[in-house]
């Protein structure tokens, strides 16, 4: 798998500069630009008029763990609008062990008490969890039984899960994280709106990011 942009990516949540204002808006956005049109479109889970948004991310990436609360808060305005998946993007294989995680907790039925804190606890507490024995001893110290988290940990749809992930990505053709799938069709993230807006303020560009999610959105829901 290649992850040619990934670097570039994470670097940008470095680069805070507020006094640089946007030179562009991605209120009409323009694919080739603002977004792609994947060239094979992968099917959709959203039931009826439901348009399906797939966000790939990785725990440790800092420029997911910049856009998170704003992608969080963009999910909650769109309601019923939209059905939400989120993607562990394998940074080190098939047996990823960030990946690993989430789909533990996922399988478990704990991402909603527990996704925020893995950010937390690799960007704020700077604890490291790239390792099975690692991360299997911080979830036993925040609130999960260990017998439970490690039965769903090894279980055969987890890891056959972890296994598939590869073909994922591939499939839509990701190449870096943040990255936001809208209908199975469209793509864009945080890197694409950069080259569009020209900004190098993290939070103008997670804006624009989500303002071009919002008109993919709209231009899904209306074909339906």
């Amino acid at each position: 798998m290649r992850l040619l942009r990934l670097a570039a990516a994470c670097l940008l949540a470095t680069a805070v500069s507020a006094t640089i204002p946007a030179f562009a808006s991605p209120a009409n956005p323009q694919n080739g630009v603002d977004y792609l049109t994947l060239a094979q479109p992968q099917p959709v889970q959203a039931a009826g008029k439901k348009v399906e948004v797939i966000e790939f991310f990785m725990y440790h990436c800092p420029v997911c763990n910049g856009l998170e609360a704003g992608f969080e808060d963009w999910v909650k305005k769109q309601g019923d609008r939209i059905q939400v998946r989120r993607i562990h993007m394998p940074y080190t294989g098939a047996a990823d062990p960030e990946a690993h995680l989430y789909l533990t907790l996922e399988a478990l039925g704990r991402l909603d008490d527990m996704h925020a804190r893995v950010f937390n606890a690799v960007h704020q507490q700077r604890i490291r969890l790239n390792q099975d024995a690692a991360i299997i001893d911080w979830v036993s110290k925040n609130g999960i039984d260990r017998a439970s988290f490690l039965g769903a940990w090894n279980s055969f749809g987890v890891l056959a899960r972890l296994r598939g992930l590869e073909r994922v990505i591939a499939n839509y053709k990701v190449e870096s994280v943040p990255t936001i799938i809208v209908d199975g069709k469209y793509m864009t993230s945080p890197s694409m709106a950069h080259d569009s807006i020209k900004t190098n303020n993290p939070q103008e560009m997670f804006q624009a990011t989500l303002q071009i999610a919002d008109a993919l959105v709209a231009k899904a829901a209306a074909s339906k």
